[in-house]
């Protein structure tokens, strides 16, 4: 019938416990340790990330502070030069309205002048005036 030779049966045993001692010390252990090892890389990967992500928050309201600060100085930059340029205008446009002033002054010096002297002029045309009146009227 069936005939297990225990010599064979034997051998066999030895042989399948010497290949899975090999394939456990070359091929188990080594694999085994790579996978722990990329679970420990992953875990402080995911570690790293979270406190790049923090650092990034971190920097991240720095610079919207920063910003914010630019602006800041900006509006007062733009205020201070909004009123130099109006204090500027303010000036010109008193100096303006001070030269105008003068001037209106002096053409009005001038006017007066001018309607004395007409006046005067009329006044010794005056009798000429008449004299040439009576004339026209005595010949009509």
């Amino acid at each position: 019938m069936l005939d297990i030779s225990p010599v064979l049966l034997l051998s066999s045993g030895i042989i399948f416990l010497l290949v899975v001692a090999r394939l456990n010390s070359c091929l188990f252990k080594p694999l085994l340790k790579h996978m722990d090892d990329r679970a420990t890389s992953i875990k402080k990967d995911l570690e790293d990330a979270k406190s790049n992500s923090a650092d990034v928050d971190g920097l991240l309201v720095e610079a919207n502070d920063l910003i914010a600060k630019a602006k800041r100085e900006a509006a007062a930059i733009r205020e201070q030069a909004y009123k130099e340029a109006k204090d500027s205008a303010d000036v010109k446009l008193a100096s303006a309205k001070l030269n105008l002033e003068a001037k209106s002054a002096e053409f009005a010096k001038s006017l007066q002048e001018e309607t004395s002297a007409l006046k005067a002029s009329l006044l010794s045309s005056m009798p000429q005036f008449n004299e040439s009146l009576k004339a026209k009227l005595s010949s009509i």
